[in-house]
């Protein structure tokens, strides 16, 4: 046999394995925003951020304390996602979108959509794709094109583009609220699922005009962050392009005002895009609101499946950056919020560990579907219905692809050539490490031999670099070697 009848065999097999009868089958909401830090929601303690859907949300259903992104960045989180592979696996390892560059994402790999519509689910995706291929696997899409704007945003609906007046929480919503009403109306019984994803709160923040003035007269506070030296991290200490007080200073350069010091302006600048970033936030837990309404309404809501995370951490001042990438906390950690059918995880926290490539296989296993033996992740099922195997997983992978293909083992010496800013704004390059409960190992494989320790119970703000100290020699050795076994275990040995 062939390559690629063997690919086709493989997922045509996977595409046709749902066991669960068709009437018992739960619909499936999975709801996926950009850029959304866990410090950004009020279920995760933050008590000005406005986010009473997400909040009621978590009060109905599960949220994990310890759920992860395998590789920081928006497409590789949505390629992990959808396939429930690591980035190596599924081919999409940064956010290449330039003409004659673009990354493709592996077809061969069955992914969860494709599964459900080959068993009988009507399948749609609306909001932010943000990976070239155009999407499979869907009865409808209507997608933005990109990253997308955030106000009188073109879609490409099936293959159309077209312009939608308003902003593109509102509009997104819409779209999926008039799929929702058509599978309603349908008649045929076909469970449906739903893939809802937003563009906000995306760079630039801007927040729908409603909440443009929310944070107004409020001083949001300063992460303990802020002004990190970044005394014991030299890779830190060079990635001047995160510095939000230098890369954002160029959105607000007509509003900061006249005769600020440089300490003065990263304060002004601070304020002001938590502020915008806060109220896109609100936006999406608007419309979001919006959506369950709806299912309560129609009496769908206790036979839903609804899933809410984002693609990847970000920096929200920590720090003193924005964006991701770096596997330090606030760009790993990311967002998880599952209410099961019938509710039954209702209010609970868990501490359990949870991977973006786990929610395909969760999907397929509520579904009553086989989970296909290429996804990588392990149903989140055990853990939801609160009976968390023994054997649940106690440390996590990461690995952080872009620019490979320029720095090709130059390091440093590569990300100071010019024509480097070409391929990415944030000259970060390529590492990897393992988190367990307690620490941290980072490998910066690209710039020689560097690395980075962390006791995370000791030093949870990631300060302090413990490698090469003669203290931690053991637990260095247990780390290695545990970054060795996950390597293998995923196949990230190239």
């Amino acid at each position: 046999m062939n390559r690629r009848n063997a690919i086709a065999t493989t997922l045509g097999a996977a595409l046709a394995a749902c066991s669960k009868p068709a009437a018992r089958r739960p619909n499936i909401l999975f709801v996926m925003t950009d850029d959304h830090a866990t410090s950004a929601l009020g279920c995760y303690g933050n008590t000005l951020v406005r986010t009473p859907t997400l909040d009621r949300l978590a009060s109905e259903g599960v949220r994990f304390t310890n759920a992860f992104c395998t590789n920081s960045l928006c497409a590789p989180g949505r390629a992990a996602t959808i396939t429930g592979t690591y980035s190596h696996r599924n081919r999409i390892l940064g956010n290449s979108e330039m003409k004659g560059a673009e990354e493709h994402l592996d077809q061969s790999l069955p992914t969860y959509p494709r599964v459900l519509q080959a068993n009988g689910y009507r399948t749609a995706l609306v909001g932010k794709w943000h990976m070239s291929d155009d999407p499979k696997g869907f009865d409808y899409w209507c997608v933005l094109p990109g990253q997308g704007l955030y106000f009188d945003p073109d879609f490409i609906e099936n293959g159309q583009r077209k312009k939608f007046p308003g902003y593109a929480s509102d509009v997104t919503t819409d779209i999926a609220l008039r799929f929702l009403e058509q599978a309603g109306s349908a008649g045929d019984g076909k469970p449906w699922c739903l893939v809802y994803q937003h563009k906000a709160p995306h760079r630039p923040f801007l927040p729908p005009p409603r909440h443009a003035k929310l944070y107004d007269g409020v001083e949001i506070p300063y992460p303990a962050t802020f002004d990190d030296d970044y005394a014991t991290r030299k890779v830190a200490a060079a990635a001047e392009d995160m510095r939000f007080d230098l890369s954002l200073e160029p959105d607000y350069v007509k509003e900061i005002p006249k005769g600020l010091d440089r300490a003065a302006k990263k304060r002004w600048i601070y304020q002001r895009f938590v502020k915008d970033y806060y109220g896109a936030i609100a936006g999406v837990d608007d419309n979001f609101g919006r959506v369950l309404d709806h299912l309560r309404k129609t009496n769908q809501y206790d036979n839903t499946l609804v899933i809410y995370t984002t693609d990847n951490g970000f920096f929200v001042g920590d720090h003193g950056w924005y964006d991701k990438r770096f596997m330090y906390e606030p760009s790993l950690r990311i967002p998880l919020i599952v209410k099961p059918p019938a509710a039954s995880g209702s209010g609970r926290v868990t501490a359990d560990f949870a991977l973006n490539i786990d929610y395909a296989s969760t999907i397929l296993d509520y579904a009553g579907c086989t989970i296909p033996e290429t996804m990588q992740g392990r149903s989140l099922r055990p853990v939801l219905e609160g009976s968390t195997p023994s054997d649940w997983p106690t440390s996590m992978y990461y690995a952080y692809f872009e620019n490979s293909w320029v720095l090709a083992g130059k390091g440093k010496e590569a990300m100071s050539d010019p024509s480097f800013a070409f391929f990415t704004p944030h000259r970060i390059g390529p590492h990897r490490g393992v988190r367990t409960r307690t620490h941290k190992l980072i490998h910066y494989h690209a710039e020689g031999d560097y690395w980075e320790l962390f006791d995370l119970e000791k030093d949870p703000n990631e300060l302090n670099n413990l490698y090469g100290k003669p203290e931690v020699g053991a637990l260095t050795g247990e780390l290695k070697a545990e970054l060795t076994r996950l390597r293998r275990k995923y196949g990230d040995v190239a």
